[in-house]
This record gives structure tokens, sequence and C-alpha cells, in this order.
């Protein structure tokens, strides 16, 4: 088998991935602050860190997926400066600071279910309270002085600081605000006390006076506490590679006495860049999924968009470019609903097939062990289905999927990926049940839900539309009589009306879509 490279940010090349304990892969990637609903571009990041658990478990590694839940400590600015934004977000709706990270949180989680992305673990930074006092009084003496403001780590303390970043030639500390008193201007906060005079929401106790963690803290403790250190893979968006993760490898190299980072590959996924400057939250009005919804795009035609690109590459988000890979999905489908019709006396073995692809309903973690088949089905069953299915594989899908294994085993390379599994689904005078198991094996990668979503599934009515679909599907079964009985007049008449409600009539389209809502 192909063996895994993946790009590991804290040495800048390709590595091999080999796993710190044997069939095992454990892999963090920072989650959502939950004061605010997330844009696309946030969620681009967890389609990624998604592909890659899927590839690993695609690869036969038993699975250990953390996304946390930042519900406290992270400030306005990354870098120990500014307002609580729970704290304002609580001030700014009139609701406490708890209310506000479960809606948030719920909002996020369906997010997640909606692009297909399997149920990881969802530590809250909030239940770790304890345990990241604790982390602060052991390094405090070696690493770490008081101010008035709160515990402050010196970064001067530990090897090679900012070395993700390559801070020294890459300014990464230009985003870094001064901090009365700091030793260096990328000192930061372990721990952050609540002013004299002011009352928080979110405040515990602690050796240096009442207050709460500074936000890089969590994800150190977190980390540690649910996957062991060290662990295997640490992703991010490339913004986190200049403070947050260096603060947290500078962290984990103090409580554990080491030079290692905590991680033994730091990944980072780059921007989704959206021209109209409606991707950062503080604009107020900020795309988001549902405004993709509410526009009639499916959710997994922006999936497929993320995947279309490299992970490491910069990926401008346009509306043309959605309804682009909407198209490209809907022929997907279409594809395999055809290869499922003419398959059909295989329905059951389909939905067998497909287990290793659906989003869950079981969290991944256990209290006792960290499991695979609860998250996904196991996919070394599916690709074991392959072979049982076809026997030998026959020559066309034998060579395609070697394809698209060695594409998703270079660095994620899901834009070639993608292509190869759309050659399988065109397959033609092969054996359609090995053309179908064959799907499901790569799909299991992917998270396209090829085998599961139909027509009327990708068919989403706008929030704006005037019609209702049946409305719609009443209309061209009447324009269809009438064009059948060659009453042009009449079949003209219904599509102009239909185009005035927003309904484009779409007369032999290859696709087979009837119709599309235009609003």
């Amino acid at each position: 088998m192909t063996e895994l490279r993946l790009f590991n940010s804290l040495t800048r090349q390709l590595e091999t991935f080999t796993p710190v304990h044997d069939g095992e892969a454990r892999v963090y990637s920072c989650g959502p602050t939950v004061y605010n609903y997330q844009h696309i571009g946030n969620m681009r990041a967890y389609v990624f860190a998604d592909t890659l658990g899927r590839v690993l478990s695609y690869k036969g590694y038993k699975l250990t997926h953390v996304i946390n839940i930042t519900d406290v400590g992270h400030l306005t600015s990354d870098a120990d400066a500014g307002d609580d934004k729970m704290e304002k977000a609580a001030a700014a709706q009139g609701k406490s600071a708890w209310d506000i990270a479960a809606f948030y949180q719920a909002d996020f989680e369906a997010d997640l279910e909606r692009l297909n992305i399997r149920k990881p673990a969802h530590p809250k930074a909030t239940e770790y309270i304890d345990a990241m006092i604790e982390w602060g009084k052991s390094i405090s003496d070696k690493h770490c002085y008081i101010l008035d403001s709160g515990l402050y780590f010196d970064v001067s303390t530990v090897p090679e600081y900012g070395r993700l970043a390559r801070a020294v030639t890459e300014d990464g500390e230009a985003r870094i605000d001064e901090v009365d008193g700091k030793r260096n201007a990328a000192d930061f906060a372990i721990w952050r006390k609540t002013p004299a005079g002011e009352t928080r929401q979110m405040e515990w106790d602690s050796p240096w006076g009442k207050g709460a963690p500074g936000w890089h803290l969590e994800c150190s403790v977190m980390s540690k506490a649910l996957l062991g250190m060290p662990f295997d893979i640490h992703t991010g968006g490339i913004d986190h590679r200049e403070i947050h993760h260096p603060n947290e490898i500078a962290q984990n190299q103090a409580h554990e006495g080491c030079a290692d980072s905590g991680a033994r590959i730091w990944m980072h996924n780059n921007f989704l860049i959206e021209r109209s400057g409606k991707m950062s939250k503080s604009s107020g009005e900020f795309l988001r999924l549902q405004l993709l919804f509410d526009k009639g795009f499916h959710p997994l035609a922006y999936r497929l968009m993320c995947l279309q690109a490299h992970y490491r590459s910069e990926l401008e988000f346009s509306w043309e470019g959605l309804q682009a890979a909407f198209v490209r999905l809907k022929r997907m489908v279409m594809g395999v609903s055809t290869l499922k019709t003419r398959h059909a006396d295989t329905q059951t073995r389909h939905a067998e097939l497909v287990s290793a692809s659906i989003v869950p309903n079981e969290p991944m973690v256990e209290a006792d062990k960290w499991t695979l088949k609860q998250v996904q089905g196991d996919v070394a069953e599916v690709r074991g289905d392959v072979a049982r299915v076809q026997g030998d594989l026959s020559s066309p899908i034998a060579a395609t999927l070697k394809d698209f294994a060695a594409a998703i085993a270079d660095d994620l390379n899901t834009a070639i990926a993608i292509t190869a599994l759309e050659n399988i689904v065109g397959l033609k005078k092969v054996d359609v049940a090995q053309q179908l198991a064959a799907i499901a094996e790569m799909d299991a990668a992917l998270g396209l839900n090829l085998l599961t979503l139909t027509r009327e599934d990708l068919r989403i009515r706008p929030k704006a539309a005037i019609i209702t679909e049946e409305e719609i599907e009443t209309a061209l079964a009447v324009r269809t009589e009438a064009r059948a009985a060659k009453d042009f007049a009449k079949s003209d008449a219904i599509r102009d009306d239909l185009i005035a409600k927003g309904v484009e009539v779409m007369d032999g389209d290859p696709l087979g879509w009837d119709w599309k809502l235009d609003v």
C-alpha cells in the first residue's frame, strides 16, 4: 500500500506518516470559539480535518479525533488583548455566557452534520479549568512570571520558540499587542486576572487570583488529557500557525520537560478568500452555511468545492464556483443513481457498503477506549467488501483505484482523487457491483455521500422562492401533457409563468434535472 505522506508545517516538508502508537492515529483539531455563528471559511478547516481523518481510516488506522470547543478565554485579539469574546457576546445579546456557548455550539454541530463531517469528541474548555490550573502551577516556577493582569509565559525559557511560525524571519510577532511589564514581546497569558472592580460571568479562583485561563492553554491541556503526549497530528487554520500553535508548543515543552512540540506533525489549511469582505464576523453580515442552503445549494456542494482545491492552497469563494461544484456533484449523483438502478437487486448490499461514509450518531471517543467503528464504520472492512464483491478487480477499476489511493496518500490530493472517483462512476462495460463497491470505498475517504444522495435531496427550495416544489411538479406535468398534445401555446404559457416565479425550466438537460429555482 502507498505510504501516506503529509506536509509538516513544523519542518516545512513532506513526511511519511508513522503513528506514535501502532495501528492508531490520534488527531487534535483546534475548534471554534462559540460566541457567534461559524462562517464558511471557518468550516473549511473542519472539512480538511475530517478528510484527513477519513484518509487515515482509509489507510487502516484506528482513529481518535478531537475538536475542542472554546467556550471561555478567547479574547477579541488572538494575542492577549481586548475583551473576552464570550463575555462580549453575552453582554450584547443580554444572555448568559453559558447560554451563548450552548446555542452556538449546537449550531456548529448542525453545520458539521450538514457537511457530512463525522462526529468527533467535542470537549469544552470549561470542563478542564481545574486541569488548566494544575498545568499552570506545574510550569509557573521555571517558565512564568506574574503581572497585575495575570500569569505570563516567558518564551525565552523554551528552545526555538516560534519555529513553527518562523517568527524570526516571517515577522510572526507583528500581531502581538504590548502588555505593560512583559519581558518579551511574544510572552503570553497562562491565566488572566479579572481586573479590580469587575465581575465576569466566567471566572474561577486560582493561585494567581480570580480570573480565567488564557486561550492557548486549553488546547495543550485537552490534547494531552484525551490523546496523550506525544500524539500524531495537530491541525488548524493557517492563521493559528503564527501565534496560537507556537504558544501551544511552548506550553507543551515546558510541561513535558523536553523539546518535543506535543504533536509529531502540524498541519494547516489555507484561507478561503471572499472578495466582498463578508467572510469576517466583524463585518456583521457574513457567509454562513445556512445562507448557501437558503439560496438553494446543498451543503455537500460546498464540501466538494473545498475538496476541489488542495488544502494548503488559498481557495477563492464565488457563487459561480459554488454553482459549478453543485453541477459536478449532481453529475456524480446521477451517475451513481443510474448504476444503482441497473443493479437494483443488490440495493440491500449497497446500504451496507455506504456505512463507512454516512454521519454517525455516536462520538468518536468513549470513556475507556478509542474506537473507529462507532464513528464511521470500518473502512478496512469496506475494502474487504470490494474484494469479496468483485473477486479479482477488473483492470479499469483496479487501475483507477490505484490512482485514487496514490492521490490521497500524496498529502491529501483530493482534487486528483475526485477525478479518479468520477472516472470510476463513468466506466462502461464493467461489472456494476464492482463499480458500486469501488465508489463506496472511495467515497468513504471523500465524504460526499454519493450512494445515499438522491436527485430529490439536491433539489433545495431557496428561502426566497414564492412557489413550492409540488406546485412546480404539477405545472411541469401539465406542461408535459400540453407538449405531447402539441399545444405549444399552453406549454409556453406555463413555462413563462414558471420563469416569472424564479423557476428555470431545463428542457433537454443532460443531467436529467427538469427545473431549478433561481432567486
